[in-house]
């Protein structure tokens, strides 16, 4: 899993085709009182992670049935290949899903078959992770992460999600601890709102194998060290950090200086509706802001590929 690009940070509700928002707000009948494009793509600088977030309300609105889920799964991967993707990996959680009564495992299989379908018709690898959320209980991420242990037929991992300058993670640990016990691997969201601590937080207490942004880690010489060492893979996605807030630009993003610095950086697009963006968008980025090179666009899928969870072929 050396050659093609891995998209290995990209939320599915962040990642509906506007077209395909509209036509489901049209079969649903929910009204919408501007364009799509303004109520689902959010601003170049939104000025903090909380306000980019409300941009994923209406895909979240018209994506509460097992039929929206499948296609909208099924349309990523279709994306994906169109962007040279040979490996990419959608994250949902599930329990937001559940306004019209559908459980958890049937939006999982919602998705999962939705990713299969992709796979069929284009042949990019697919993982499917499932996100706790931290302004959620400890209960409901330990109901994710058992529907997630109880799916690894199509279940590759886990995540947590949300804001962590607002909302800790250490209260979600019993659900990263069942995790752990099955052998299934961890991401975590952190260091995007909040600074180092909270990457210092998932590595010792939520056991994270990868870190979902990281772009604070370079607050801390500490912290880059430990990434170093043991190896830790950063989920980074310049365009939406530098809309969050995360980044102060592009110009200024870590990813190049960390990337040198021998840690292993990745590029993902984070929720290619919401910050209008591909894979290739994201390197062109690079390329005009840091000078990108194919050497350095070499690298980071070398480690994306070295870093990506167990994969799913039928």
């Amino acid at each position: 899993m050396t050659t093609g690009r891995h998209d290995l940070h990209c939320h599915l509700d962040g990642s509906v085709r506007p077209d395909t928002i509209a036509d489901l707000a049209r079969e649903q009948g929910v009204t919408l009182d501007r364009p799509v494009a303004d109520l689902v793509v959010a601003p170049p600088h939104c000025g903090s992670l909380a306000r980019y977030l409300t941009y994923l309300d209406l895909p979240l609105q018209v994506l509460q049935t097992p039929e929206a889920l499948r296609r909208a799964a099924r349309e990523l991967v279709e994306d994906w290949h169109a962007d040279g993707v040979v490996h990419g990996e959608a994250r949902f959680a599930p329990q937001l899903h559940g306004r019209q009564g559908m459980t958890l495992d049937e939006a999982v299989t919602a998705v999962a078959d939705g990713l299969a379908d992709g796979r069929a018709a284009t042949g990019v690898r697919t993982a499917l992770l499932l996100c706790c959320l931290r302004h959620q209980s400890p209960e409901e991420s330990l109901a994710v992460a058992e529907t997630a242990v109880r799916r690894r037929d199509v279940v590759s991992g886990l995540d947590l999600a949300g804001d962590e300058r607002a909302y800790p993670g250490t209260p979600h640990r019993p659900a990263f601890d069942l995790a752990h016990r099955a052998g299934l691997p961890c991401t975590v969201h952190a260091g995007e709102a909040a600074g180092a601590s909270s990457v210092w937080e998932a590595l010792d207490v939520l056991g994270a194998r990868r870190i979902g942004h990281g772009a604070r880690s370079a607050e801390d010489p500490a912290l880059l060290e430990r990434l170093r060492r043991d190896r830790i893979t950063l989920e980074m996605c310049p365009i939406s950090n530098v809309q969050t807030g995360a980044a102060p630009s592009l110009a200024a993003h870590p990813a190049t200086r960390l990337l040198a610095s021998g840690l292993a950086v990745t590029i993902g697009t984070d929720a290619r509706t919401t910050s209008a963006t591909t894979l290739e968008r994201e390197f062109a980025a690079l390329r005009v802001a840091s000078g990108w090179t194919v050497a350095q666009e070499r690298a980071v899928q070398e480690n994306a590929a070295a870093g990506a969870f167990g994969v799913h072929m039928s």
